[in-house]
């Protein structure tokens, strides 16, 4: 084979790659699971989670959990990450009731009972169904609401926390843009360009001026650790950064500990206590 046979091919494969992206693009980038993969008897786990149901601006019914917690000190609006659904959250839920906090986690479209086939605005559309929907709950307030984003999640909380008062914005293990992800599954192909999915939270993190609270394993095999850092230098003051040693993408939670849970803590009650003072 000739160069230029050799660099017709690589370019034919390159644009034949790219085309695939296109057409397949959804399913590479979503996996839900669906109903009734999962566990959905959260009550026989001393988990006492209200189903919530509710409707996107574009009409998909979507679903979510509200779990009121009594005399609590914040709510927590989740947002979770790309693969599986909410009932596959219920260890990480039970893990945070010593915060006292009140939590609502939905699913976006296509995963778990709720409604229809995921794709980036359709999500955007999704989180701010819950957003709003979580301001319905008892005990609910902006004053107290934080926004907490894992992974996938975590570009749906920002793309939230531009659009709405909140009074803090956790994310954990979040990358910062869809390109930038494609550079590092692709090192050598450059495919970015051919993906219509911008997922860009790089760009917005700069003009959020609430607290946020930035944490990530230092061995994630998924979201590379160093687009965890990227994403937090371009952020806007005020901001955090709390490094989970030795944690991957899915055991931050586990690995962390104690400490893992502290930092969570100290920030909510160091963000509601400023807040308050400047009243």
């Amino acid at each position: 084979m000739t160069w230029v046979q050799y660099v017709g091919l690589l370019v034919f494969s390159i644009v034949a790659y790219a085309a695939f992206l296109l057409l397949f693009e959804n399913k590479i980038i979503f996996h839900p699971s669906r109903y009734p993969e999962g566990f959905w008897d959260p009550a026989s786990v001393g988990v006492p989670a209200q189903d919530i149901y509710f409707t996107a601006e574009d009409g998909v019914k979507l679903h979510g959990w509200f779990l009121p917690a009594k005399n609590a000190v914040a709510t927590l609006l989740w947002f979770h990450g790309n693969a599986g659904n909410l009932s596959h959250r219920l260890d990480n839920i039970q893990r945070l009731a010593p915060l006292n906090l009140n939590i609502f986690i939905f699913d976006y479209r296509g995963y778990g009972r709720s409604e229809g086939e995921p794709d980036e605005q359709g999500i955007y559309m999704d989180s701010q169904a819950a957003y709003n929907k979580v301001l319905t709950m008892d005990g609910v307030s902006i004053e107290s609401l934080f926004l907490f984003g894992r992974s996938l999640g975590g570009i749906c909380a920002v793309e939230t926390a531009v659009n709405n008062p909140a009074r803090g914005l956790i994310l954990e293990s979040v990358f910062t843009s869809a390109s930038d992800m494609s550079r590092k599954v692709f090192p050598l192909i450059p495919l970015g360009w051919a993906l219509r999915s911008r997922l860009d939270a790089v760009g917005k993190v700069p003009h959020l001026q609430l607290p946020k609270l930035f944490l990530h394993g230092t061995q994630d095999e998924i979201v590379p650790y160093d687009l965890g850092r990227k994403l937090f230098d371009h952020a806007g003051e005020p901001k955090t950064f709390y490094d989970i040693e030795g944690a991957g993408h899915n055991d931050t939670y586990i690995l962390g500990g104690r400490g893992y849970f502290n930092a969570l803590n100290r920030f909510i009650t160091e963000t509601l206590k400023n807040s308050n003072n400047k009243r």
